[in-house]
């Protein structure tokens, strides 16, 4: 059904797929920082699954986080987890290495830490937007803050970025506050672009150069 009516249908697929792909390698005591609505929760065996979100008026009338905090320190003592993921959050990280700091502070030793961060993508949630990361930046910064790089996964590196920036860019600048309509428009004008953005990735070459997001899964290293 996606397919035809989610207008950033190959971004959502893509970190579906690598998602489920690397949630073997999570288990235990879970924290999901950025939790937002949870999409991914029942992709993991998890034997407790802990959502964590900044501490704002709108998060708090959500409720689907467990926990809140006040941007910098988590509420939650020294190697609490057993695994941390953050979906699409470490772009609106201000300060990267703090924010990386205080996951290896709840993480257990060997815990592991799943991330996706865009990097082609247009601003969005602004004025919390601060940055895109090349895979090299990416895994600096990791390494850098106590994280062994374990698997390291490119989502669309194909022409289907070209698809999904397009349908981005005209649904943008058509939605309406009208459900029904935003439906016409994604069904009628944008899914058109999802089926030929898939056929033409079946027959023409990838380029790992040119993707949507970083997928990559870490390990806290055992510090001395």
């Amino acid at each position: 059904m996606g397919f035809w009516v989610n207008p950033f249908y190959f971004a959502r697929k893509g970190l579906y797929e690598n998602i489920s792909i690397l949630s073997n390698y999570i288990r235990g005591d879970m924290l999901d920082i950025g939790c937002g609505q949870k999409p991914y929760e029942k992709l993991f065996n998890s034997s407790r699954y802990v959502g964590l979100e900044i501490d704002t008026i709108e998060n708090r009338k959500n409720k689907n986080a467990d926990y809140f905090y006040d941007g910098i320190t988590f509420p939650f003592r020294d190697n609490e987890f057993d695994s941390v993921i953050a979906n699409e959050v470490f772009e609106h990280v201000f300060n990267p290495a703090a924010f990386l700091n205080e996951i290896y502070r709840v993480l257990k030793p060997n815990g592991m830490l799943l991330m996706t961060v865009p990097f082609v993508w247009d601003e969005h949630e602004q004025p919390f937007d601060y940055a895109r990361y090349s895979s090299f930046g990416l895994k600096h910064l990791l390494e850098e803050s106590g994280f062994e790089v374990i698997e390291h996964k490119k989502s669309v590196c194909d022409i289907r970025v070209i698809f999904q920036l397009f349908n981005c860019y005209i649904y943008k600048k058509t939605v309406t506050k009208n459900v029904y309509a935003n439906l016409f428009i994604t069904a009628f004008l944008l899914s058109p672009f999802n089926i030929l953005g898939e056929l033409l990735s079946k027959v023409l070459p990838k380029n790992e150069d040119l993707y949507l997001d970083n997928i990559i899964l870490t390990k806290k290293k055992i510090s001395g």
